[in-house]
């Protein structure tokens, strides 16, 4: 019985040291970009949710590692990751070399999900989907994507904060993306209405949808589609609340301290529009299973 306790201990320690290359070599591949992107695009206001992102798939990741080496256990690995750990340095070489964001960053992906396959098969890859699936949201889109959808999605939110803030009394006209109220002009950024602001919000519906798990397949599609028009609304609440700041409180508050509080009320706007949404739709959903009409978590189970 006393030789037990040390013989446990030694059969876990090679299965650490195997993974102690494979981190070595990644971190001396994106360590340096990662840090190249902290002191530019991610030091941006449009881009500050990256590392936020990254953090979180990093601890998606690290919950899900005791179920993925359950679930993988015994598993013979599958010969898929060579290709896929060929394509991920050739994105990378290609990327670092020609400074394309979205091939260096997307990379890591690839390079994570070959190595799963080849150290623990299918069943880890699929164990981890969905971190690696959150990481897509840290990956810098190409300029002219953003641009290209930006400025549509700001004259729509400009347009809806205009109508509203008119329709209850004050003083507010639009010329594009420049609202002007009482006094003052102001100017619909990227950071308040873009596609990066769309994507963050994605982030974190999807989120929860992931940490909140239900067992209805119709919840699950319903509110993971109803998270784009609510990350809308919430975008319209937060130019709505820097407007009325603005005007009652001055520049210098709406472009100060308050700007920062503003961001924070995007994100627990969207937050509790989810929830409620959630709550709507799963209480939906229950009243037609008591009636009867479509058993939606057998189908959802199946």
């Amino acid at each position: 019985m006393a030789m037990d306790t040390p013989l446990s201990i030694d059969t876990r320690q090679p299965q650490w040291f195997a993974w102690l290359p494979i981190i070595a070599g990644l971190a001396a591949m994106y360590v340096p970009s990662f840090a190249d992107l902290m002191r530019g695009i991610w030091s941006t206001d449009e881009q500050a949710h990256g590392p936020i992102v990254l953090g979180i798939a990093c601890w998606l990741a690290y919950r899900k590692w005791p179920a993925m080496w359950q679930v993988s256990e015994g598993q013979a690995p599958s010969a898929w990751g060579w290709p896929i750990v060929v394509l991920a340095l050739v994105l990378y070489a290609i990327g670092r070399s020609q400074d394309i964001l979205l091939f260096e960053i997307g990379s890591l992906i690839w390079a994570l999900a070959g190595i799963l396959l080849l150290t623990r098969g299918s069943a880890a890859l699929k164990a981890q989907w969905f971190a690696l699936f959150f990481m897509l949201f840290m990956i810098p889109l190409p300029g002219v994507v953003v641009d290209t959808v930006t400025m549509p999605m700001k004259m729509a939110v400009s347009y809806v904060a205009e109508h509203i803030l008119y329709a209850v009394g004050y003083p507010i006209a639009r010329t594009g993306v420049i609202l002007q109220i009482g006094q003052y002009k102001l100017l619909v950024a990227d950071a308040c209405a873009g596609l990066h602001t769309l994507f963050t919000l994605e982030a974190l519906g999807l989120l929860y949808l992931n940490i909140v798990r239900r067992d209805s397949l119709v919840r699950n599609v319903t509110l993971a589609i109803l998270i784009v028009p609510i990350s809308f609304t919430a975008n319209v609440i937060r130019v709505m609340v820097l407007t009325l700041i603005t005007y009652h409180f001055g520049d210098e508050a709406g472009q100060g301290f308050l700007h920062g509080f503003a961001g924070m009320v995007l994100f627990l706007t969207a937050l509790l529009l989810i929830i409620a949404v959630d709550a709507v739709i799963q209480w939906g959903v229950r009243r037609l299973e008591e009636r009867g009409i479509i058993k939606f978590r057998e189908a959802a189970r199946a």
